[in-house]
């Protein structure tokens, strides 16, 4: 940019720019970009730009930050109170307090905001520098002080810290996630002096670098002086007191219940949205433009501006005189300053349009090109040549390498450029990563961007998006307090807890469990493999176990003879893959490589490595099975299409499987696209292909002249017979009829099958998990992919309306999801009604199959911008403009569908937004809530599979092949079943069930964990497991330095508890036969063969230098040592063992 902007120094628009007053005739936000960019650049001072909306602002914001990211800062607030209320935004929080603290570093930026985000009530800049918590080893602060002051900026307490704005403090340890920082941080202390501070991984929890200090930001844009709390409560009394009278007698008691929270929650510091309503009652308030100094102002189309504030104003005066009149609000209070006082001062104004005979031009074009046609591009090229300088601005050496070969090969000269180098005459070619290219007409330059040359849009992922907003499941089964389990021995019981008992003088910790007639069990945790979290059909409570009775072991008995019958099912259909003689398709070729090198993306890991899985089964001589589990627009076809291409090089064909028309469609031009470069012959057969059409067609894929066939069900007919087919694609398997799965089967039998899902049905996640199909996951979002935002609220007209106008507002479309038929055409005509602009169409399971598939692609080309339909659009079908749905009644939607429908939003660059609306009258059942929350909690990319194993745990129930077995499911318990079927499938396939178990020595020692260490049951669950998962001494030692990175020094009582663990490994070591207690000492007793080769004087020596007066004994040819159990005696037992295998 630094050669780019010195070219502008001439122009008139650039100038009127710099003076800091005019108005501007500006094209398109490509345009608005290229002039703050290089206005930033000369004038080295802040720049605010104000827009009409946050979508206009946050499409400037990512085409400056593609240009100067670094110096680039983006303010939004949520464009509607009403929504932000209910549910604000984790992100948007993020990146108001980013730009906070940037702006008070006092370094120039170029801030982007809008209207309604400098009318918003801020902390000072002063109050909120007083927030921020400079921390550095060494210094003395109380640990209680230090996490006060984290709740007083707005941190929020979390078990495990993996995302910003939440702390945690276990013993003298505190983990903090600070917004400005890539990482979370780990404070650990010695007494009250930070001992060390040091940033972790996340995913996790390792330590990644050690650090002498850090400062921690505010986690909120709401801050209080503890000083004007106490005046604020008193004005909120006085507010009450006159709404009071006011209100109806039915709303009081709650209205001064709910004042009376309020003011505790003020009294507490919380810094959560719900206390904004009372911010302007506090003196120490600012706006956004005093975190600036002396700034140059744009505003962008000011008219907009207005009315977009307006709106703003009007629609949040209705909502809080709504609240207000049934007591959920206090009257009285001003929610937002003065727009116009604030942007009256000088500034510049950029229009669409003139206004009058005063305003200047900017004189630049936006830039069209041919790219489907190579010798077109080139002559458009150099067309622009014959008359400019041509900068060719790329995003990556890949893209560069691309154009270069393509110029070599049309003998074009070019120079290579740097982003500070000055462009040469002609055609020059650099990594200047733009949105859009532009030709700046009076300057005779043009700037080609990677959007035009490859059809790419190169928006940045933010830097403020950090939010993991979903912990990664270790283990589907987390267990919960009051959560019921199964134990092998005696059956179903509820878990209450892990308890520390004392037995024999000697502490250890239990797994609590009631069993009927008020017995409990107490399993020592190290026992934990025995207990099995009971799950079932949905909402299912089982009936608990009687210890002593013989009830259990007949239940299970019953089981075992039942799941036999599946497990001979499974292994026929895998058997009979495995058996049946395949075709091995050949190693990759050059053409091969060829056709994967034009794509015009890198893969990401995860696609390659699913790449690589399938072409190795694709390379084995039997039949391959493979499940591809990605999210939607994460690649999976991509995928697909390198195995197809396999396929077609090795004269084999390829079927390609859609649930829809529509999607058929949308995979064929995918393809039509992709093979253009290469000589694949493509068909598509589906309900709109002609008669005559499907003659031919199925006259040449008979005779070998089609490679590809992508098409619905219809490919599977009998009468559509292939001369070779050598692989089958199926996308979303789950969505096809019994019918076409019995045909499908058929083909699995005989033919290489690639099946694509985002969300894999549970039985079908089950099969890939036990090893019967192949498994590959894409759990990597491509580049500039955003979350789709979820908001779980209570259903309002209102809050709909707004929805559906905040959508198309920004020339969007809306679903709107309502699954009851009978009253869908009411649905529609009040959102007609209520939203005037929108087009409402209509889309069901019972319309005709073609009026249905009408309907779809009639929103498809955008004729309609609001479809209320039912569940028929969780099929998979690709409309990026739709970036908005509205699901009503989501609490009566499966897990799953809830992540599908989800699916249908956010496959462009653009925000997306799904509302979850439930009934705010109904009281929800738990496993509905339970679906609500997993769903809000999972909006993280990639969280398909995630779901699929949380839908395991939550609904669990009904067997493998899709039968009728939840009855007995239910009385053992689905994970029980699971493991009976695997141990029933292994056993019938030869497979030996489980590894050798390590046996635990025998032995009364002080170790379990105490509560002031690890006060969670569910945490404590994990370590055991993992202590019992590491079964070497390095294994170990590695968990030992990650318990004392997470959760600080080891108190003696888990040390005591990590060497026992060593005990049990080495005691279980070739040279062992046993180690026992006797009589108050420790005797271990070496095997034959061991008790042969040892050396007599090196072991006295060795045992001598250890233990105080050890014994020695030698019976049947094996030697025993009596070691007595004085001061550390384990880790001196431990270490002669581990001295004497080494030698």
């Amino acid at each position: 940019m630094k050669k780019i902007d010195e070219i502008l120094k001439k122009n008139l628009a650039f100038k009127t720019l710099l003076n800091g007053q005019g108005s501007i005739v500006v094209n398109n936000v490509n345009d608005e970009a290229l002039l703050i960019a290089s206005a930033f650049l000369h004038l080295k001072k802040d720049i605010v730009v104000i827009k009409p909306n946050q979508y206009e602002a946050n499409l400037l914001y990512q085409q400056l930050a593609l240009i100067n990211e670094q110096d680039c800062l983006f303010f939004p607030v949520d464009e509607s109170y009403r929504i932000e209320t209910l549910a604000s935004s984790p992100e948007l929080l993020g990146q108001r307090i980013d730009a906070l603290y940037q702006l008070s570093q006092n370094k120039p930026k170029i801030l982007i905001t809008h209207g309604q985000a400098l009318v918003r009530y801020l902390p000072t800049k002063q109050l909120f520098c007083d927030n921020c918590l400079d921390i550095k080893v060494g210094d003395h602060i109380d640990i209680y002080q230090l996490q006060t002051k984290l709740i007083n900026a707005g941190y929020q307490n979390a078990m495990r810290v993996d995302q910003p704005f939440y702390f945690s403090k276990r013993g003298g340890v505190i983990d903090v996630f600070s917004i400005q920082y890539e990482n979370p941080v780990r404070i650990e202390f010695f007494d009250d002096e930070i001992d060390n501070i040091r940033f972790y991984d996340q995913n996790s929890q390792r330590t990644i670098e050690h650090v002498n200090q850090i400062t921690i930001i505010p986690a909120s844009d709401i801050l209080y002086e503890e000083k004007e709390v106490r005046a604020v409560l008193g004005k909120i009394n006085d507010l009450r007191d006159q709404q009071f009278e006011e209100l109806e007698e039915m709303y009081q008691d709650e209205y001064l219940n709910k004042v009376a929270i309020d003011q505790e929650n003020l009294r507490n510091h919380d810094t959560s949205f719900n206390m904004y309503s009372y911010y302007n009652l506090f003196n120490q308030t600012a706006n956004l433009l005093e975190y600036v100094n002396d700034p140059l102002i744009i505003q962008v189309n000011r008219h907009d501006i207005e009315i977009a504030y307006k709106n703003y104003l009007e629609e949040n005066f209705y909502y809080y005189q709504e609240l207000a009149s049934i007591g959920k609000s206090v009257k009285g209070l001003n929610l937002f300053s003065d727009l116009y006082q604030i942007l009256d001062q000088d500034a510049v104004f950029f229009n669409p349009f003139a206004k009058d005979d005063k305003d200047v031009f900017f004189n630049a074009r936006g830039i069209m090109l041919d790219n489907n046609d190579e010798n077109l591009l080139v002559k458009e090229i150099r067309d622009y040549l014959k008359v400019s300088k041509v900068l060719i601005a790329l995003d990556d050496e890949h893209q560069i390498k691309l154009m270069c070969e393509l110029f070599d090969r049309h003998e074009m000269l070019y120079t290579l450029v740097g982003i500070k180098d000055e462009l040469y005459p002609g055609l020059n070619i650099g990594i200047y990563r733009l949105n859009a290219g532009i030709e700046l007409v009076d300057e005779k330059l043009v700037i080609i961007s990677a959007n035009e040359l490859f059809k790419t849009r190169n928006l940045n992922k933010p830097k403020y998006l950090k939010y993991k907003n979903a912990k990664i499941i270790k283990d589907y089964q987390e267990l919960n307090v009051g959560d019921y389990v199964v134990h092998d021995n005696y059956g179903i019981g509820q878990y209450l807890g892990i308890k520390t008992l004392e037995v024999q003088g000697f502490h250890k910790d239990y797994l609590y469990v009631a069993y009927a007639n008020n017995d409990t069990l107490y399993i020592p945790v190290e026992q934990f493999k025995l207990i099995r979290k009971y799950s079932s059909s949905e909402g299912k409570i089982p009936k608990v176990n009687k210890l002593g009775s013989s009830n259990w072991q007949k239940t299970k008995a019953k089981a075992r003879n039942k799941v036999d019958d599946i497990a001979d099912k499974l292994i026929e259909i895998y058997s009979a893959r495995i058996n049946q003689p395949g075709f091995a398709f050949p190693p990759d070729d050059q053409i091969q490589l060829e056709f994967e090198q034009a794509f015009g993306y890198e893969l990401t890991p995860d696609q390659q490595r699913s790449v690589d899985e399938i072409k190795a089964d694709m390379e084995k001589p039997t039949p391959m099975d493979r499940l591809l589990c990605g999210d939607v627009g994460f690649g999976k076809t991509e995928v697909a299409l390198r195995a197809a291409f396999k396929a077609i090089l090795a004269n084999k064909q390829v079927a390609f499987l859609c649930p829809t028309t529509i999607l058929s469609m949308q995979h064929y031009k995918t393809m039509e696209a992709r093979f253009k470069d290469f000589p694949v012959r493509i068909a598509l057969l589906n309900r709109f292909t002609s008669s005559k059409n499907k003659k031919q067609i199925l006259s040449d894929l008979k005779q070998g002249n089609i490679d590809l066939l992508v098409g619905t069900h219809r490919i599977l007919s009998k009468d559509v017979i292939f001369k070779d087919i050598g692989l089958l694609c199926i996308d979303e398997e789950q969505r096809f009829g019994v019918r076409q799965k019995e045909r499908i089967k058929e083909y699995r039998k005989t033919i290489d099958v690639l099946t694509l899902t985002a969300t894999p049905i549970p039985r079908t996640l089950q099969m890939s998990l036990m090893g019967i199909r192949g498994l590959s996951q894409i759990e990597t979002p491509p580049k500039n992919r955003q979350p789709v935002q979820t908001y779980v609220v209570g259903k309002s007209n209102v809050l709909i309306k707004q929805i559906i106008e905040r959508e198309l507002a920004r020339d969007g479309q809306v679903f709107y999801l309502y699954n009851r038929t009978n009253q869908i055409a009411n649905v529609a005509y009040n959102i007609s009604l209520a939203v005037p602009q929108a087009k409402v169409a209509i889309g069901h399971g019972q319309m005709d199959k073609n009026e249905l598939e009408d309907v779809m692609m009639r929103f498809v080309n955008k004729e309609f911008n609001v479809l209320v339909c039912t569940t028929i659009i969780e099929t998979g079908i690709d409309i990026p403009n739709a970036n908005t749905i509205i699901v009503e009644d989501a609490d009566r939607f499966g897990l799953s569908q809830l992540y599908q429908i989800k699916g249908r939003v956010g496959r462009s660059n653009r925000g997306a937004y799904a509302y979850l609306l439930y009934n705010p009258g109904k009281i929800l059942n738990e496993e509905a809530s339970k679906r609500l929350k997993a769903i809000k909690e999972f909006t993280e990319l990639g969280s398909g599979y995630k779901i699929a194993m949380r839908d395991l745990a939550i609904r669990g129930a009904g067997d493998i092949l899709g039968g009728t077995q939840s009855g007995f499911i239910d009385s053992i318990g689905f994970d029980m079943y699971m493991k009976i079927l695997q141990e029933a499938v292994n056993e019938k396939m030869g497979k030996v069930n489980e590894e050798k178990e390590i046996k635990s020595v025998n032995v009364n020692v002080d170790g379990y964990i105490p509560h002031d260490y690890v006060s969670s049951d569910i945490e404590k669950l994990e370590l055991y497991q993992r202590l019992d998962q590491a079964k070497t001494i390095v294994a170990i030692d590695h968990l030992k330095s990650e318990f004392i990175d997470y959760y600080g020094k080891l108190p003696k009582e888990v040390a005591v508890l990590i060497e026992k663990r060593k005990l049990d490994i080495l005691a279980n070591s070739e040279i062992i036969e046993d180690i026992v207690e006797v009589k108050g000492k420790m005797q271990v007793t070496f095997t034959k063969q061991y008790s042969k080769e040892l050396k007599g004087d090196q072991l006295f020596e060795l045992v001598n230098r250890l233990f105080t007066r050890p014994g020695f004994k030698q019976s049947g040819g094996q030697v025993m040592l009596l070691l007595p159990k004085s001061d550390q005696w384990l880790e001196r037992i431990n270490q002669l063992i581990s001295t004497l295998s080494a030698s």
